[in-house]
């Protein structure tokens, strides 16, 4: 029976994890717009500012170191490793699941060394 409930633990974590992300980020969204109606109802002129919405600066660069260490860690985590699969393989020949949030990151880096680049100029 336990076959079943750990892949099934292993699969809702990060499936729960991100659910909870988005319920925190949705409740963030409706206390700012009720407090901003509250405002529009008192006769307040809302600055332009309160009606943008807010973004990170710098977001795909951490988001890139983020990914880039991860990658990392899996690749070297897997690498050292001992003991073999089921299949006579060794543990460690599993590095290369680290190549996929590697590569991610370094997307995500090249894309902000790029906006970075085209800013200055423009």
């Amino acid at each position: 029976m336990e076959f079943v409930f750990v892949p099934l633990f292993v699969t809702m974590f990060p499936v729960l994890i991100v659910w909870i992300m988005l319920r925190y980020r949705s409740q963030q969204a409706q206390a700012r717009y009720q407090t901003l109606l509250q405002l529009a109802d008192k006769g307040v002129e809302l600055p332009l500012q309160l009606l943008v919405e807010p973004q990170v600066a710098y977001c795909e660069r951490r988001r890139a170191l983020v990914l880039i260490g991860g990658g990392l860690g899996l690749m070297a985590m897997f690498l050292a490793l001992p003991g073999q699969l089921d299949n006579g393989h060794n543990v460690s020949s599993l590095w290369g699941l680290g190549l996929l949030p590697l590569m991610t990151g370094l997307g995500y880096l090249a894309s902000w060394w790029l906006n970075q680049r085209g800013g200055t100029r423009g």
